[in-house]
């Protein structure tokens, strides 16, 4: 399209964080430090996890940059970066998570197929852009509007990104039209993260943010907008992020027998320990994450150091300096929260966190009672060993 394109190698790749843990080289996947993600509420950019199918796409003209809006609506158009920029600008909260977030602690109990993510596929971001409801409402669909009077019932984000998985065709995804035109469900047509223009790695010039929903959805590189009937038919819609049951394998799956994944289940991990961590008698702080999709709010972050027998509660706290209160006007309800609990070290112990969401859905205790064949979606307790020494195995 005119202003962007998607390469056809890797020799343009933007410049990375070499503290990244690489996951894949091409296409890039990198997640940080698990510690650096409990070093502060919001992600810092060059920190936040990179997933990407494909070569980084590049910027040429901004002028020229254009996102076509068509399907089943009366005024197809094209919109500029500067009709876009016109309309009132939102900033959400957000944490975004790849759906194969913690995957390599399935892949232990079998094998899997995907990137091997430990626990950092997710960040938590300030995203600054137009609400998708304003835009639509802009060309004649009015808010709070299920389908239109063309049979419109899905939204397809279409994007400049070039996948082997769709033959090399775009990346493409979907979300209903209620979703789309509900201002409260802060759709967002993105341009900053943090305060600042989006940088190519995360969608520059513009990108989707579906607050709540697992990554994929969210489609960077956005080059078009399509008002469709039925959900988006592309390869990561169909043939990609379902859940299935530790039963299926790949003789026996069948991909139309489960719905696209939308919103991700209430999730927890600790980062201030690595899998096995060599502690020294005494104190020992346990931090790390909490989130749950749909806007759900965290009611409470539980800690065990005896197998799950008995619980301590962690604090949990957003915003610096704010008291945190699930689904309260004052909270991010689209955003992660972090806890924190002391114990007392007195011998090699397992450590175990698991989190309940405001609508009281819980993580599962095993892994292999969520183990599915692309390894997606594991929210099993999260636990970590310690042992007693002076430095780490």
């Amino acid at each position: 399209m005119p202003g962007i394109r998607g390469p056809s190698d890797y020799t343009q790749e933007p410049p990375r964080d070499p503290c990244l843990k690489i996951n894949a080289k091409e296409p890039f996947n990198a997640e940080p430090p698990r510690s650096a993600l409990v070093s502060s509420y919001v992600t810092p950019v060059h920190l936040f996890y990179k997933r990407n199918h494909g070569p980084i796409p590049i910027l040429d003209h901004i002028q020229s940059y254009s996102v076509g809006v068509t399907g089943l609506i009366d005024n197809p158009t094209k919109l500029f970066i500067k009709d876009i920029r016109s309309l009132p600008k939102y900033n959400v909260t957000a944490t975004l998570q790849c759906a194969g977030n913690r995957r390599t602690a399935m892949s232990k109990v079998r094998n899997v197929r995907g990137v091997g993510w430990d626990v950092s596929a997710i960040g938590n971001a300030v995203w600054g852009g137009a609400k998708l409801a304003d835009v639509l409402e802009l060309l004649g669909i009015p808010k709070l509007t299920g389908s239109t009077s063309l049979g419109g019932r899905h939204v397809e984000f279409v994007s400049v990104d070039r996948c082997k998985e769709e033959n090399g065709g775009p990346y493409k995804a979907s979300i209903p039209l209620n979703q789309d035109t509900n201002p409260e469900a802060d759709v967002l047509l993105a341009y900053e993260m943090n305060g600042e223009i989006l940088n190519r790695d995360h969608g520059y010039p513009l990108r989707v943010v579906v607050p709540g929903v697992i990554g994929a959805r969210s489609v960077k590189w956005l080059d078009s907008i399509n008002v469709i009937a039925e959900e988006c038919q592309g390869f990561f819609m169909q043939k990609d992020y379902k859940m299935f049951p530790p039963s299926v394998n790949w003789d026996n799956i069948n991909w139309s027998s489960r719905r696209p994944q939308m919103d991700f289940p209430v999730q927890s991990a600790i980062c201030s320990l690595e899998d096995v961590q060599m502690v020294k008698p005494g104190k020992v702080s346990i931090k790390g994450y909490a989130v749950s999709g749909g806007g759900r709010g965290i009611e409470r972050v539980d800690i065990s150091m005896d197998g799950g027998k008995s619980w301590v509660e962690a604090s949990r706290t957003q915003k610096p300096g704010k008291h945190y209160i699930s689904e309260h006007n004052s909270s991010d309800k689209w955003a992660w929260v972090l806890f924190e609990a002391t114990i007392d070290v007195s011998q090699s112990t397992e450590v175990i966190a698991k989190a309940v969401d405001s609508a009281a859905n819980v993580q599962p205790e095993n892994v292999e009672t969520v183990w599915n064949l692309r390894g997606v979606l594991n929210t099993s307790w999260h636990r970590v060993l310690l042992r007693l020494g002076h430095s780490n195995l």
